[in-house]
């Protein structure tokens, strides 16, 4: 019988790497978009350009966003009378012709600066109050980065503050934190942690975003579900031809919050996307022949099966 000696190594073992989930937390859940987490890091000053929208960055942080699938905080003021649209217009035009009466040097005006120069001017005048116009824009920032960081088929581009003119403007922009009227950077953390949850909520709701793009129609039922007044006013504007987009637009409602009840009427089985329009042009010289392509309707076997439980779960 052979005796085999064990001897314990002079050095234990590296400990296997641990990830640190504070750090990922501070980074917002792994991050939405790598490039913007990297201007973020390196406190970068511009506008980056996405496929569905873009985001203003100071310092590294968001001060204002737009997407054409998001109305703007001049929307959201004027839906319920709160800002007359042509005060709000006025006020957008005469801050864009103070920047120009600067001189020929001064760079041209961004989106983010320009609404923030037409609500500084709205606040000083009294036509609204400080808490009210920051409202709104945050919240139609918040909107549109939902949309401008939704994954794309195309990468992002950055354009550096100095790619608009010379480095240092001829009016200065920068204000303290607390000027009455004066935007609130929000940290792109924060951002890619509201995107991430939205998205979450979105895909609790109903997991099909295709209701999110495309027109939609009404689903005829034999006894339709009793609806709350705000889901109502979304129901009464699907005639096939808008958008969920469209009809915020309408109704003077942030985007995301629209499609929230959007996802609620298409779970409920009383909203549902317009098919598409199958191509139904006859081959030339046959009257009456068949179409070129024949109509195919692709159906997700995972909502048929949601459906179907739907129908069960109603006729118990």
């Amino acid at each position: 019988m052979t005796a085999v000696r064990t001897t314990t190594p002079a050095t234990p073992p590296p400990r296997l790497p641990v990830r640190d989930k504070a750090a990922a937390l501070d980074r917002g859940w792994g991050g939405v978009s790598p490039m913007l987490t990297r201007l973020a890091a390196e406190r970068a000053t511009g506008i980056l350009v996405r496929e569905r929208g873009a985001l203003h960055l100071a310092d590294g942080k968001v001060v204002h966003a737009e997407s054409p699938a998001a109305p703007g905080a001049d929307v959201l003021l004027a839906a319920h009378g709160t800002l007359d649209p042509d005060v709000w217009r006025q006020a957008l035009a005469e801050s864009v012709a103070s920047m120009g009466s600067a001189g020929t040097g001064a760079r041209r005006l961004t989106g983010a600066e320009a609404v923030h120069r037409a609500g500084r001017r709205l606040v000083a005048g009294g036509l609204i109050t400080a808490g009210a116009l920051e409202m709104c824009r945050l919240t139609a920032l918040y909107d549109a980065a939902y949309f401008a960081l939704a994954p794309s088929s195309t990468p992002g581009r950055f354009r550096y503050s100095s790619e608009d003119g010379p480095d240092e403007p001829a009016v200065e922009l920068r204000e303290p934190d607390d000027t009455p009227g004066g935007p609130r950077p929000v940290p792109v953390a924060d951002l890619e942690r509201e995107t991430l949850r939205r998205r979450d909520l979105l895909h609790h709701i109903w997991p099909d975003a295709l209701p999110d793009e495309v027109p939609l129609t009404r689903e005829h039922r034999p006894a339709p579900p009793s609806l709350p007044a705000r889901r109502q006013a979304v129901l009464a504007r699907v005639d096939g031809i808008r958008t969920a987009s469209e009809i915020a637009r309408e109704l003077g409602r942030p985007a995301f919050h629209t499609l929230v009840d959007v996802r609620r009427l298409v779970a409920a089985g009383v909203v549902a996307p317009r098919p598409p329009v199958p191509l139904t042009e006859p081959v030339p010289g046959l009257p009456g022949a068949r179409p070129l392509v024949e109509p195919v309707e692709s159906v997700d076997p995972h909502i048929t099966l949601l459906k179907r439980l739907r129908d069960a779960l109603e006729a118990l």
